[in-house]
């Protein structure tokens, strides 16, 4: 049976349940994996999605009968298959989910031996290319692997534990939002080692989603976590996205904390502790972070966005931390990876040593360096994209300072911009910053908005 290769992309497989991510897709990819990645043991894992528990069947199947040894963790997040990949030295992991996608939706993320991302230049198309031979003798068995159910949660919440010094932790209140994704169990484990009090805000797993998408840059689902922060006097809050490789702060006001800011945030944090130190940034935002890390003795050091892009980079340069403003933050004591639960805990540290709410740290670095935030315009494919940066280039290119990184991005002595393509949707992505001149920022905002739109 021929199957649908469309989900294929830039950093994993996502599309909608069945119609192109289904069991015969699953299945044909565990029987590939392990040959191509040469691998023989390889921890496999799902999201909360309904349709996770039908794919982990059909992948761990092809995988067996390539002759691969599987070890299932059960319902998780994606970082937990960077830690189990990484912990157990296992030859890979696969993660299905979809992550902030739609219910309809599920996927999967890979990595190789060594918590290494799967990339298109790594593995990610030859995966595809087999799985689309339908001249392979798809029933043909190899001597059947096993699959055992393996439990993590104890090293891994330790493991967490270990980026604070929990016995100077004070006891704050904070609202935590799972949004009913994967994050409610490991809340729920953190909560007996931590002094904070815990408000929690749609902490049971539901794949069905019954209190909508949980993706906090979406503006209607951020309300709820601020309205339980402001009602229970909380000291700040954090929301997660459906698989928690993302987290999202909001201060005791419940203000949303935009993610660039916490990048900066969380690279002071380390440079304090690490003068001299790497610290990789992503080029939608960018002033802030260079500002606090070379203030610091840092090094800041530029990458294009998206997981399998940073993750490079911070091994390419033994960088300490990296973060992008989309709420991903990568820890070289993490395997390099990303994760949504190490940001949080560092975050309630730093409150538990300052003297002053988060939204008075965060405002003077919000009013130096103001943000648009990242606004998406829907296009129709790849030509117009390419015809509207042509464009903006065109009018913009000349008195500033252009760089094709990722997307374009040009720079003025007082505000600069980035737009991109997304990888994964239909959408052109626009950043603008200034220094010190929302009014500037807003203005200029606005006025490529015209022209991207128009």
């Amino acid at each position: 049976m021929a199957v649908n290769t469309s989900g294929f992309g830039a950093y994993d497989i996502r599309g909608v349940y069945p119609e192109s991510i289904n069991q015969e897709l699953a299945y044909r990819v565990g029987r590939v994996f392990p040959e191509i990645l040469d691998a023989k043991k390889v921890v496999v894992g799902h999201d909360i999605r309904l349709s996770g528990s039908t794919l982990f069947d059909a992948l761990a199947r092809g995988l067996t009968e390539a002759g691969c040894d599987v070890y299932d963790i059960g319902q998780c997040g994606t970082e937990m298959i960077y830690f189990a990949t990484g912990f157990h030295d296992f030859d890979g992991g696969i993660m299905i989910t979809a992550s902030h996608n739609p219910k309809e939706y599920n996927g999967m993320k890979f990595v190789g031996k060594g918590v290494r991302p799967i990339s298109p230049k790594t593995g990610l198309l030859a995966v595809k290319a087999a799985v689309e031979d339908e001249s392979r003798d798809w029933s043909f068995r190899k001597a059947t692997g096993t699959v055992r159910r393996i439990d993590i949660l104890p090293d891994y919440v330790k493991c967490l534990l270990s980026y604070v010094d929990v016995k100077n932790l004070k006891p704050l209140k904070v609202v935590i939002n799972t949004g009913n994704g994967s994050a409610g169990p490991i809340i729920n484990e953190l909560e007996k080692f931590l002094p904070f009090e815990i408000v929690k805000v749609h902490n049971n797993p539901n794949g069905y989603f019954p209190n909508g998408v949980p993706n906090p840059l979406l503006q209607d689902a951020r309300e709820e976590t601020s309205k339980a922060i402001v009602e229970s006097g909380a000291d700040c809050g954090v929301a997660f996205d459906g698989d928690f490789d993302r987290c999202f702060l909001f201060d005791e006001t419940g203000g949303f904390i935009e993610g660039y800011y916490m990048v900066g945030f969380l690279a002071e944090a380390f440079l304090a502790k690490n003068s001299g130190e790497k610290i990789i940034y992503d080029p939608r935002d960018i002033w802030n972070t260079i500002d606090i890390v070379e203030r610091l003795g840092g090094k800041p050091v530029m990458s294009r966005s998206g997981h399998v892009y940073i993750k490079e980079m911070m091994r390419a340069e033994n960088a300490i931390y990296g973060g992008e403003m989309s709420a991903h933050h990568y820890f070289r004591d993490f395997y390099y990876c990303d994760s949504g639960m190490i940001p949080w805990l560092l975050v309630l540290e730093l409150l538990s040593k300052a003297d002053k709410p988060l939204s008075v740290l965060m405002a003077d670095r919000i009013a130096k360096y103001p943000v648009s935030g990242e606004i998406n315009t829907k296009v129709s494919g790849v030509n117009k994209v390419k015809e509207i940066m042509s464009r903006i280039e065109e009018r913009y290119g000349a008195g500033g300072k252009v760089y094709h990184i990722d997307g374009l991005s040009i720079d003025f002595d007082d505000w600069r911009f980035n737009l991109r393509g997304s990888q994964t949707e239909p959408y052109i992505r626009l950043n603008v910053e200034s220094r010190g001149d929302k009014a500037l920022m807003e203005t200029k905002r606005d006025e490529l908005l015209s022209i991207i739109r128009g």
